[in-house]
């Protein structure tokens, strides 16, 4: 599960509903586009929250950022029992809809995390032209590692016979306790209660049809190689999620930029975010100059 440093937008950000063709999703927007904007989409379990230490950096480099929590995520409706509505060609098209309703005429950037940067991709593939970069962070070519398949398989189990907070505490009960430095519990305490509310307001149909897409997604880097966008890949120098010779196999095949954050796992945009904004400004910056 992503921990965002913070569920609090930082100053200047603003906490709204994006209207869409396809609803309303909850966003987090900053800054101005001074040189494009970006569109930022969270991953299994995760919200737009997990953005929030890029927000200011990418605003300061000139880009108006829109992190967004999909259909079922958090703040953004979506149907807790029926699956239908998750399936990743549906999840595209919000995705391209989201784009549509943020497009203010000049360069709009995609990055996708992790299952954001699946759903990115199916996008992409549906149509191209909305986007003047894909940036595919900590997100591989195909199915999640066999370890995490296990844990996946795990969630699915459970929400089929539990419900959203029964399983929550089940995940507290299978968690080691964490001390800081002091060696107390008391740090944490408003982190965990902000993860709790994420946990039950996310639709388990999302988190069960996301799941499965996840433990069975195919290898699409052919196709997504074919389309004239320009592509960068992004990770941590760790990742349980995908190995990492994996995710530098697939941006070879992509011919993409790739970049390595040092001293970060499967999410470099918590663990290290001044580093992998200047990644993305980087990236984005050498195109237009």
């Amino acid at each position: 599960m992503s921990r965002p440093p913070t569920f609090t937008p930082p100053p200047g950000a603003r906490a709204h509903l994006l209207r869409t063709s396809r609803g309303e999703f909850a966003v987090i927007e900053a800054g101005t586009a001074v040189k494009g904007s970006v569109l930022l989409v969270p991953g299994f379990t995760g919200s737009k929250e997990d953005f929030i230490a890029l927000h200011e950096p990418l605003a300061q480099a000139g880009y108006r950022t829109v992190a967004v929590d999909g259909r079922g995520q958090y703040e953004s409706p979506g149907a807790r029992d029926d699956e239908a509505p998750y399936a990743q060609a549906e999840l595209a098209k919000d995705l391209l809809a989201q784009a549509a309703a943020v497009s203010d005429g000049g360069p709009l950037h995609l990055v996708g995390h992790s299952l954001g940067g699946q759903i990115s991709r199916a996008a992409v593939l549906q149509d191209a032209s909305p986007f003047a970069s894909l940036t595919l962070m900590a997100s591989g070519p195909a199915q999640i590692s066999a370890g995490q398949q296990q844990r996946v398989q795990l969630l699915r189990d459970a929400l089929a016979v539990m419900d959203m907070e029964q399983v929550w505490e089940a995940i507290q009960a299978m968690e080691p306790p964490e001390e800081t430095e002091t060696g107390t519990l008391d740090e944490g305490l408003d982190d965990r209660a902000d993860l709790r509310r994420r946990w039950l307001a996310t639709s388990p149909a999302q988190l069960i049809a996301t799941g499965r897409q996840l433990c069975a997604e195919p290898d699409r880097v052919t196709e997504l190689a074919a389309v004239d966008v320009p592509k960068h890949v992004l990770s941590g120098e760790r990742d349980d999620t995908w190995p990492i010779p994996v995710i530098d196999d697939m941006a070879v095949r992509l011919r993409a930029r790739r970049t390595v954050i040092r001293d970060a796992e499967h999410s470099p945009n918590t663990d290290q975010p001044k580093a992998t904004a200047a990644a993305l400004t980087g990236f984005w910056d050498e195109m237009t100059g």
